[in-house]
């Protein structure tokens, strides 16, 4: 129960400090694109984008690779006395 209250306490905490990036990124973008700059706001919402999707892409990479490694040379009847095993142990 310990563990659960920290982790969620630190994601609390980290949450509230990623907030204050947020603001100043706004400043740049309102100053940027009020001198007519507006490629400077164009290029900040690729990079969030960028930055959005690569701990996901990652994930999927980790887990596609753990299938097949965990799936290699088994077939499905050997799979599935795999599954009951771990799920009676």
């Amino acid at each position: 129960m310990k563990k659960v209250l920290f982790v969620l306490l630190l994601s609390v905490v980290s949450t509230t400090m990623s907030f204050a990036q947020c603001a100043m990124c706004r400043s740049v973008v309102e100053s940027t694109v009020s001198n007519g700059r507006s490629q400077i706001a164009s290029n900040l919402n690729t990079g969030i984008l960028y930055l959005l999707s690569v701990p996901y892409v990652l994930a999927m990479v980790i887990g596609f690779l753990w299938w097949r490694t965990s799936n290699q040379g088994l077939s499905p009847k050997d799979i599935m006395r795999q599954k009951l095993k771990q799920a009676f142990k």
